[in-house]
């Protein structure tokens, strides 16, 4: 194996994972804080141990992030330490501020999981668990940031191969990092709050403990169908942006060779680069043109008039988008259908209701890690956008197949451990739905009954 190959493929297996755990470490504390919240307002106990079961959840998902998360960081170095001789001193902002981010969200994560007997005020405790939450948006928003500069070079001056006259500021706000922040974000509230979901529903479907798993379901999608819904507006503003700085990724993305105006968007469809033709596909005239530039006559550049050697693989790229955009639509109709169900409560009593977002579990991240190949791979054969070539930044060390070997394993294992512990945290919760261990002392009237 090549030693580029092999460095793409860890790099690729590496974030497969990592931005799985990430996006449920970043959603799940505002679930957990909104059934506290519902706690401390109802004092039902289900909530309390709803809110518990949910914390154990957000501590397994800020373990396994970090540890994929610090595996990525070494990787920058080891697998691209060219990439990250010139682009440390510009993007280093984003980082350190995303590491502060995550001592915050750790020293907060201390004080929600060991305040439950240890802090006087309940609403400060319940405002630690909100900072797990806020902080780690803002380290998923900086992480980002750092993405969209490799998309939207900013901040430095390049002359003869020299970085120069470097900003980091203007690097960290870079043309890209707004709208992939925010499409990012919206992301994975969609895919966990689905998953999530998905998880209780399935347990209503089988007639468990239906009344506390109705709850956790409405916390849960509640979010997701809101993100759902939003997304496909940040998708467009994504789309939008895309189309000015990076017409190569947005002609790669609907598989587009030829010039036009009025240029049509195709739906589905097989690409043969061979041949620079897409077949069985639906095609919507003039469409592509109004996506990307609001008008129906505008002119869409195509893949032909870009260097051969600049181009993106074009099929995986197509592919990914299709497949993101499908799951994405999809997720959304679903959303519609949940608040649909708010007012014709007959829904609910309907089997096929709690089947479909049973089933409809894994798509958010489905189409999130779709997401991801086609904002990484559309950009390639850059590593830093029209700067710097990913063949040219890669370690010049053989063997790394043996560490992309190695690291699968590890990530497989990790992965098989995480879905036990989770699987074990819903069997316990099943059988003691309303016995939360370890609740706060209280002289209110309707908790005392919690006390062991």
């Amino acid at each position: 194996m090549e030693t580029l190959d092999a460095a793409r493929l860890q790099m690729a297996v590496s974030m497969i994972f990592h931005i799985v755990f990430a996006c449920i470490g970043m959603v799940m504390p505002f679930f957990m804080v909104v059934s506290h919240y519902k706690w401390l307002k109802t004092r039902d106990k289900v909530y309390l141990s709803l809110t518990k079961a949910w914390q154990k959840g957000v501590a397994i998902f800020f373990v396994t992030g970090a540890v994929s998360g610090t595996i990525l960081s070494f990787e920058l170095g080891l697998l691209w330490p060219k990439f990250m001789l010139h682009a440390g001193p510009i993007i280093g902002m984003p980082f350190s501020l995303e590491g502060a981010a995550f001592f915050v969200e750790a020293i907060a994560l201390g004080f929600y999981l060991y305040g439950w007997k240890k802090i006087k005020s309940e609403w400060f405790h319940w405002f630690t668990g909100l900072i797990i939450g806020l902080a780690g948006v803002a380290s998923g928003i900086l992480v980002v940031s750092a993405n969209g500069w490799m998309n939207a070079p900013t901040g430095f001056d390049y002359v003869n191969g020299e970085f120069l006259n470097i900003d980091p500021v203007q690097a960290l706000l870079n043309d890209a990092w707004f709208s992939q922040a925010l499409h990012m974000v919206l992301a994975a509230f969609t895919a966990t709050g689905f998953a999530v979901a998905g998880i209780h529903a399935w347990q209503i479907y089988k007639k468990r403990n239906i009344a506390v798993h109705r709850k956790a379901f409405n916390i849960a999608i509640t979010f997701g169908a809101v993100a759902a819904i939003l997304q496909p507006i940040s998708g467009d503003i994504s789309a939008k942006d895309i189309a000015v700085r990076q017409p190569v990724k947005l002609a790669a993305l609907e598989a587009h060779y030829h010039t036009e105006k009025g240029a049509p968007l195709y739906i589905g469809g097989i690409v043969n680069e061979e041949t620079q033709e897409v077949t069985h596909k639906i095609e919507i005239p003039k469409m592509l043109s109004f996506l990307a530039f609001g008008d129906f006559n505008a002119e869409v550049k195509g893949l032909n008039d870009f260097p051969q050697e600049n181009l993106p693989p074009v099929a995986i790229t197509h592919y990914a988008f299709q497949l993101m955009v499908g799951l994405g639509t999809f997720l959304a109709l679903l959303a519609i259908i949940f608040f649909i169900s708010r007012k014709k409560r007959s829904l609910l009593q309907k089997t096929w209701f709690w089947l479909l977002f049973a089933l409809a579990a894994p798509l958010g991240f489905i189409a999130v890690e779709a997401g991801w190949i086609v904002t990484e791979v559309g950009r390639q054969p850059w590593v830093i956008y029209n700067i710097m070539r990913t063949e040219d930044s890669v370690t010049p060390m053989n063997g790394i197949e043996y560490s992309l070997f190695l690291f699968i394993f590890l990530y497989v294992v990790l992965a098989i451990a995480v879905s036990w512990l989770m699987g074990r945290q819903i069997t316990v919760f099943n059988r003691h739905p309303s016995t939360p261990p370890m609740g706060r002392k209280t002289d209110d009237p309707k908790t005392k009954s919690l006390k062991k």
